[in-house]
């Protein structure tokens, strides 16, 4: 009579499981940091605004070059 004993995974089906659980999180964790990415300004863009912030005179020279000097621009 068999009562299920010696059916199970095994070793080698736990390992699979487990690489399949990092694979889905790796996969996850690609995509929330492309969408993330996407949301932030490029150096360019950034000294632009500042460029053109200045031009329009929402900042003084004084603010235009503390924030050069702080964005390493």
């Amino acid at each position: 009579m068999m009562t299920g004993i010696g059916w199970g995974m095994g070793l080698g089906g736990y390992l699979w499981m487990i690489l399949a659980v990092i694979l889905v999180v790796a996969v996850l964790w690609i995509l929330v940091a492309a969408i993330a990415g996407r949301d932030r300004p490029a150096a360019e863009d950034t000294a632009q605004i500042l460029r053109s912030r200045f031009a329009r005179g929402e900042i003084s020279q004084a603010e235009y070059e503390q924030a050069r000097r702080l964005l390493g621009i």
